[in-house]
């Protein structure tokens, strides 16, 4: 994108539910939320996550994985690595950035979850770093603590993107920061400041990095449901587009609605 826009999709955040399912979830939730872990991990190629599982005892050691994932976040790291180098020889600031924040994307990607704090960091406070990209950054490390549920480096860094947008980010980081925190106030069971979020920023919505509109909708919904008046959910919720279409995927939700 023409202003180095890069929003992470690293670390997955669907990988955090399957462990939270394998720990908690029934026999048969367990089974299957483990098969998709792996296949996750293995998709992702994330060897310090797997070793870390591995060391919590939610997966069973698997050396002959653990070894192909290694090789293979080892070769693609050097690939980045080197990239970040022809970036400073032939390229300008926008590009060595851009670069620079693909390599902490992959870090978090992998499961280095200092070492991408360390690198998103390192990039944030270059005197070449865009508004944007500062913005994109702050983003991916607001994932990370998403990721591993790190409270405090969550708050830390909601409150760093408000202090950043309101120095000048664009309507769509504008959105986009009131899509994560609305997840994040529903996490911490503040569900009216979370309702009044997903109000806000349901009819633009506009954050897959994030979660589907339909898991969205799901999160969202239920913190109305805890907070509004049945006459303003029918009329903010229950009657909005971005709810009708997706309503029916998640019955649970519609019956919580009607």
């Amino acid at each position: 994108m023409s202003d180095g826009a890069i929003f992470a999709k690293k670390p997955e955040l669907s990988l955090a539910q399957y462990k939270f399912a394998v720990l908690n979830g029934t026999p048969e939730q367990s089974k299957a939320a483990k098969q998709k872990l792996v296949d996750g991990i293995k998709q992702d190629k994330m060897a310090s996550y797997y070793a870390m599982l591995v060391a919590e005892g939610v997966l069973q050691e698997d050396r002959a994985l653990a070894r192909e994932l290694q090789e293979a976040s080892v070769a693609e790291l050097a690939e980045l690595d080197k990239n970040v180098e022809v970036a400073k020889e032939e390229h300008g600031d926008l590009e060595q950035n851009e670069s620079s924040i693909h390599r902490a994307v992959f870090l978090a990607q992998i499961g280095e979850e200092e070492k991408a704090h360390t690198a998103y960091e390192e990039v944030l406070q270059r005197p070449t770093t865009t508004l944007n990209q500062k913005l994109d950054i702050v983003f991916g490390k607001l994932r990370l603590g998403m990721f591993y549920y790190r409270p405090i480096i969550v708050q830390r860094e909601i409150d760093r993107a408000h202090e950043l947008v309101n120095k000048g980010g664009d309507w769509d980081r504008r959105n986009r920061l009131k899509a994560f925190e609305c997840v994040w106030r529903c996490s911490q069971r503040q569900f009216k400041e979370a309702s009044d979020l997903f109000i806000e920023c349901l009819s633009t919505y506009a954050s897959p990095e994030l979660m589907p509109l339909s898991e969205f909708v799901c999160h969202g919904t239920i913190a109305c449901a805890v907070t509004m008046s049945r006459s303003d959910i029918k009329k903010k919720v229950i009657d909005a587009p971005e709810v009708v279409e997706v309503v029916n995927y998640i019955p649970n939700v519609d019956k919580l609605l009607r």
